[in-house]
């Protein structure tokens, strides 16, 4: 089943999610319809908290990039599922990549993150792994662990970069994108 994608705006997004265990019901069905929706809107990760569920889940899949370039071939296999993540350290080496968010369609922007990450988690058989990741995955893995952080991409850009990004962002937060997969509008109050 695919999932409208929530949109930024919603609180679902700026809140810490919480821990979940084996007795999580559907949960199987759960990442099957996760990994459905995020290949619809063409991604590379999503968490749990872009489908307004609050809960530490999320899943990457960076094979298409490894279709998309050459050098990136070592991508093809990076398809994982993170439960109750936790990231334990972080290089102090950073690097700027161009990032863009599902959950806020139409803007993509250079962000600054930790080149290597050691972390815990659980597989979809809540069995627990303590990994090193590097590159791009630990790029990959940092967007979508802030998500059940509770954090945005753009919540790491200054404050001038956030500053002119205000009015898409209010526009956004209205209801206002136009995307090609199934997306949860923000619920506009009414004065």
């Amino acid at each position: 089943m695919i999932h409208p994608i929530v949109i930024y705006g919603d609180p679902v997004l700026n809140k810490r999610a919480e821990d979940i265990d084996a007795s999580y019901p559907d949960l199987k069905e759960l990442i099957e319809d996760m990994y459905a929706t995020m290949h619809k809107a063409s991604g590379i990760g999503l968490a749990a908290p872009q489908i307004g569920k609050s809960i530490r889940l999320f899943i990457v899949d960076a094979s298409p990039i490894a279709e998309d370039e050459e050098d990136k071939a070592y991508l093809k296999d990076f398809k994982k599922v993170f439960i109750n993540a936790e990231i334990l350290e972080e290089s102090e080496d950073e690097w700027k990549f161009e990032e863009g968010c599902l959950s806020i369609p139409g803007i993509r922007e250079n962000v600054e993150r930790p080149e290597t990450i050691k972390m815990r988690y659980m597989d979809e058989k809540f069995e627990t792994h303590i990994e090193e990741f590097d590159g791009i995955p630990a790029r990959i893995i940092q967007h979508e662990y802030d998500h059940i952080e509770g954090i945005l991409f753009i919540e790491h850009l200054s404050a001038f970069k956030r500053s002119l990004l205000k009015g898409k962002l209010n526009n956004m937060s209205k209801g206002d994108v136009d995307v090609s997969y199934p997306v949860k509008r923000p619920q506009v109050k009414k004065k």
